[in-house]
């Protein structure tokens, strides 16, 4: 008997956990871009592809915008939107591009449980493309975020002389 309520018991905590992973899967964000899987994978590469479309994370320290100190703006690689400003870049030692602040309005926030615990992550607000994350320890003399950023999901611009 004792065994059959813990029987009951797991089968009841699985189906709930399984019917809202479901629930939260199905949920789509709408964004003014939006595509196909198929037009986004003829239009990235595959690792752009990775991160901004199935919420990868590049290997640190393999971006060329890791180190990146032109002066310039860093834009969505999937859509071209404007995020991050070159003045606003800072060397955070983790191997990824970072910054203290993003273009308001061109950044969208969602909240991220993929490691077991909450984080603040950022998608393009165009359309939709996986950044980074967001952590409060940056540099504490501007604002004291880090917005950690796959450089794969960023195309620089440099400023025009």
């Amino acid at each position: 008997m004792k065994r059959f309520f813990s029987l009951l018991i797991l089968t009841v905590l699985f189906s709930c956990n399984s019917s809202a992973q479901k629930a939260k899967s199905e949920k789509a964000e709408s964004f003014p871009v939006n595509k196909t899987e198929a037009e986004w994978k003829a239009e990235l590469t595959d690792q752009e592809f990775y991160v901004l479309r199935k919420a990868g994370t590049e290997r640190p320290f393999t971006s060329p915008l890791n180190k990146n100190y032109e002066v310039g703006t860093y834009h969505c690689a999937g859509c071209g939107t404007a995020l991050f400003k070159s003045e606003h870049k800072f060397d955070s030692g983790t191997g990824w591009p970072s910054f203290d602040r993003e273009i308001k309005g061109n950044v969208a926030f969602s909240t991220d449980y993929n490691l077991g615990y909450a984080r603040t992550e950022e998608h393009c607000a165009t359309c939709g493309g996986h950044l980074g994350h967001v952590f409060n320890d940056g540099p504490r003399d501007t604002t004291g975020k880090r917005h950690c950023i796959n450089g794969v999901a960023l195309d620089f611009k440099p400023e025009k002389e």
